[in-house]
């Protein structure tokens, strides 16, 4: 005799898994607006933020860690406020660099059946039920994408943000690739299959910097934020009660005027 143990589905599973009623479709519908809205409220005052994707399964003593806590932290001290999917890993290590720079370090938390929770770094944390919603605020609110080594997670979000990009969905942003061994069969793909193929514009690969540096990167992405989209440095806003919003941890503090470039 055998006892079949059968998980309970995702939010996403049962909503993609097909038509159902009227009236689910209706309360699902309602569902995700409410979650969008709580997105919005909670992060519309963390100020300029830089998306840091990577692997949750990164561990503390990898130095792809140690790369992504550098980098948080040069990001914050340049006025930056770090946000990531709020796990493990590489998110835990950008998270963390922002956590020892006093700055902003937010997280976007999904619900998963194994392997994510939220990092004990976080200033900031909203917990989604859907992927896409999640996905829509890690957009959202960022001047800038660092991606670190990952995995199939990690892809989705490189492709996601350069197709947004290729399709003027979104501005054209600073892209930043963490790790030049990793990441370089990727674009040499890019530009010896891809764009021999027609798939995609010859241009294509080079919306991407690849560095091993996150002084460099933060260099560049500060670089481009300030000369192509005037980003400046000032007070951020304040929430009101009005709307039902609630201060979050140095929502108003007077943002630290960047570095001078090096």
């Amino acid at each position: 005799m055998t006892i079949e143990v059968r998980r309970r589905a995702t939010e996403d599973e049962q909503f993609l898994v097909g038509p159902q009623t009227r009236l689910a479709e209706l309360r699902r519908a309602v569902r995700i607006f409410f979650e969008c809205m709580r997105g919005f409220r909670a992060l519309h005052f963390v100020g300029p933020c830089v998306t840091v994707f990577g692997s949750a399964r990164t561990k503390e003593d990898h130095p792809h860690y140690e790369m992504a806590r550098e980098v948080g932290r040069r990001l914050s001290t340049a006025g930056f406020a770090v946000m990531t999917g709020g796990g493990p890993g590489i998110m835990e290590a950008a998270n963390r660099g922002a956590h020892d720079a006093g700055g902003p370090s937010v997280g976007c938390n999904i619900e998963l059946p194994h392997e994510q929770h939220g990092n004990p770094y976080l200033s900031t944390s909203v917990d989604f039920r859907y992927f896409f919603v999640r996905k829509v605020m890690l957009v959202k609110y960022s001047y800038a994408f660092v991606l670190m080594p990952g995995g199939f997670g990690t892809m989705d979000e490189i492709f996601e943000t350069a197709t947004l990009m290729q399709t003027d969905k979104i501005a054209e942003f600073p892209v930043v690739l963490m790790g030049s061994d990793y990441w370089g069969p990727l674009i040499e793909f890019m530009r010896d299959e891809m764009v021999t193929a027609g798939t995609i514009s010859p241009e294509d690969p080079e919306r991407f910097f690849v560095t091993d540096s996150p002084a460099e990167a933060v260099h560049h992405i500060r670089q481009v934020t300030t000369k192509h989209f005037g980003l400046l440095w000032k007070r951020a806003p304040r929430p009101t009660t009005w709307f039902g919003e609630k201060a979050i941890a140095e929502s108003d503090r007077e943002l630290p005027a960047p570095p001078a470039a090096s």
